[in-house]
């Protein structure tokens, strides 16, 4: 099944759809839930009611009910909505599928991660082969399909990242990897864009990524759950103004999709409808092939099984406050 959340217009009430089972659009579930109901003898508001409780418009608070309970009550209404439910894909303002509690991203390729040093002139540190690294970005920068990317006025290199996140389904902690996948919920296409000059001064600071990436991530367009492909195995695709800039596939992480969840999961608990980004696969982005792009690019990241990811690049900004440097002065007083 492939879930996601949308809206029939830009103000309209987030509803959680599902693919159409031929592809022809998404369904609301709360209406198609509704119709069913009704068909039953209950009355339209009771209906309502009830499917907008099973519905939310947030994934999170739908999971916390159960992923299972949620995918099975799906099922049901998908078996038999009409057209008044079915919202037609061009007309859907898509948002991102996922709205996390806590947004976690991995680097879980070599070759990404030997690429970028190399850049720097470094090599890979050695803990990247002991455990795989990982900062917390911010869920508030999520965006979805089609939705424009911000240009901050604080960077002047924007990159793009091929990525695909894992949407954990269940609350837990202290997992084995051989155990992880059955707390997976499914998969969805992220590009966590990125300010590559902000990223390197910020680099220097110890502290990881915050500025350079918090402006935006993408995730969508829906989330295939994991019953529908084989995550080991995920052709990936970047294209830039429709040219093909980098290809790849999840079967060379160095880090397991498993092992991430269960590394994450060691001495802390992970959350229904938190989402863990695999990183960069190798030559997955534009700071890998010396290139970068420009405003009014768009930009799409196709994984087989998932759909294809399309975002363009705004305009720089020219607002904003900006720091003005701190004289260092000696013994650390003034």
């Amino acid at each position: 099944m492939r879930i996601g959340r949308a809206a029939r217009s830009a103000d309209a009430t987030p509803r959680l759809v599902a693919v159409a089972p031929e592809g022809e659009g998404l369904v609301d579930l709360v209406t198609a839930d509704v119709a069913l109901s009704t068909r039953r003898g209950a009355t339209h508001e009771a209906a309502t009611r009830v499917a907008e409780a099973k519905f939310p418009g947030s994934l999170t608070t739908a999971l916390d009910r159960g992923a299972g309970v949620l995918l099975e009550e799906a099922s049901a209404a998908l078996a038999s909505f009409d057209e008044r439910a079915l919202i037609p894909l061009e007309e859907a303002v898509l948002l991102p599928p996922a709205d996390p509690r806590v947004l976690r991203c991995c680097s879980a390729f070599e070759e990404h991660a030997r690429n970028g040093f190399s850049r720097l002139g470094q090599s890979v540190p050695a803990t990247f082969y002991e455990f795989p690294p990982y900062y917390k970005g911010s869920p508030a920068s999520l965006i979805g399909h089609r939705a424009p990317v911000r240009w901050p006025g604080y960077t002047q290199s924007m990159d793009y990242e091929l990525e695909f996140a894992l949407v954990m389904g269940s609350r837990s902690t202290n997992l084995h990897p051989e155990d992880a996948a059955s707390h997976i919920f499914g998969v969805t296409v992220m590009n966590d864009f990125s300010a590559r000059d902000t990223q390197s001064l910020e680099a220097g600071q110890g502290l990881g990524p915050c500025k350079a990436k918090d402006f935006a991530t993408a995730l969508g367009p829906w989330i295939t759950t994991l019953d529908e492909l084989d995550i080991h195995d995920l052709p990936m695709i970047a294209r830039v103004n429709g040219v093909e800039w980098s290809r790849g596939s999840s079967s060379t992480m160095t880090w397991l999709p498993e092992e991430l969840v269960a590394y994450l999961a060691y001495g802390e608990e992970l959350l229904p409808g938190d989402v863990i980004a695999s990183g960069t696969v190798g030559n997955g982005c534009g700071l890998e092939l010396g290139k970068e792009l420009a405003p009014g690019d768009v930009v799409e990241l196709e994984i087989g099984g998932i759909g294809t990811l399309t975002n363009q690049i705004g305009q720089p900004e020219t607002s904003g406050w900006r720091p003005v440097p701190r004289r260092q002065f000696a013994g650390g007083t003034q």
